[in-house]
């Protein structure tokens, strides 16, 4: 069974929106971390937010090793607002995202990675479709952007898998829903 990965930068303060502007510094643990999760899945999935963002980005990008992985994988966007996602290699998903996510856990493959799409990423943990959350915590408070949770998110209790610090301060941190 296939699991369903987000892996986000963000800040102290929540803030995952937009990371190079407030991210000081990549190291070398964190390039093995990003090059590790992108190794364990073959299929990415994001909302319709990142969607564009990305569409208009990636597909000219010579911004490697990331470019030539987005473009060459399975894209599946989560959206009840577009109406055709044109990007190749890409599904455009306007069903129940629960039954949608589950077909396509039950399909042979590696992990199906969240890009970016905090507002999915939230959506699918409480609906407890997330089976993993990997966090790369900046040591910085951001102060604007979007957040991963908002102050009307409902609780959500996670179990620590694995952690560790990079040498810039980073914190690596994987996250399991409880129980």
């Amino acid at each position: 069974m296939r699991k369903v990965v987000s892996s986000l930068f963000i800040s102290l303060d929540g803030v995952t929106e937009s990371p190079d502007k407030w991210q000081s510094a990549f190291d070398e643990e964190m390039a093995a971390e990003m090059n590790a999760v992108m190794d364990a899945q073959d299929a990415v999935l994001m909302g319709r937010v990142t969607y564009e963002e990305w569409a208009g980005y990636w597909p000219t990008s010579t911004d490697e090793p990331f470019a030539s992985y987005i473009n060459a994988a399975h894209k599946y966007v989560a959206s009840t607002t577009l109406d055709r996602a044109d990007w190749q290699n890409t599904t455009l998903l306007k069903g129940d995202l629960t039954e949608e996510i589950a077909r396509l856990k039950s399909e042979p493959g590696g992990n199906i990675g969240v890009a970016g799409s905090p507002g999915l990423v939230r959506s699918l943990l409480e609906q407890d479709l997330l089976d993993q959350l990997r966090l790369m915590v900046s040591p910085v408070v951001a102060g604007a952007g979007r957040r991963l949770f908002g102050t009307d998110s409902p609780l959500k209790r996670l179990e620590l898998e694995q952690s560790a610090q990079t040498t810039t301060g980073t914190m690596i941190l994987v996250y399991r829903p409880a129980g």
